[in-house]
């Protein structure tokens, strides 16, 4: 008999915190000694995200999601609008028409919206 009273979802840790590090401007994930990070810039109201990288160690785990997912509720919540320049953000976003909202007009041309 299996336990079906909470959904697992196998390609993705237990449990993923991702960090906004303001200081160091980046969405912060640590495990393993290693650590994933989504790098943005802040100017006024737009927030564009640059570069996002994850190890090798943690490679293949959904952690870029992640890092993607909460660097956008973390946007939606502030009001900022959003540059993706990071090809993780571009693509995320770009599947994800539920997120144009967010779009700055940048960002809007990045996609080709």
């Amino acid at each position: 008999m299996t336990n079906s009273s909470a959904p697992s979802i196998p390609s993705a840790p237990s449990a993923v915190v991702v960090h906004d590090n303001p200081a160091k401007h980046r969405f912060e994930y640590a495990a393993q000694g290693e650590r994933a990070v989504a790098i943005y810039s802040l100017e006024g109201d737009v927030i564009t995200f640059i570069h996002t990288l994850v190890p090798e160690a943690l490679q293949g785990q959904g952690i870029a999601k992640q890092l993607v997912l909460a660097g956008l509720a973390s946007a939606r919540e502030r009001g900022l609008r959003v540059v993706p320049q990071c090809p993780v953000f571009n693509a995320y976003m770009r599947a994800h028409p539920e997120t144009h909202d967010l779009l700055a007009d940048e960002g809007r041309k990045l996609l080709g919206l």
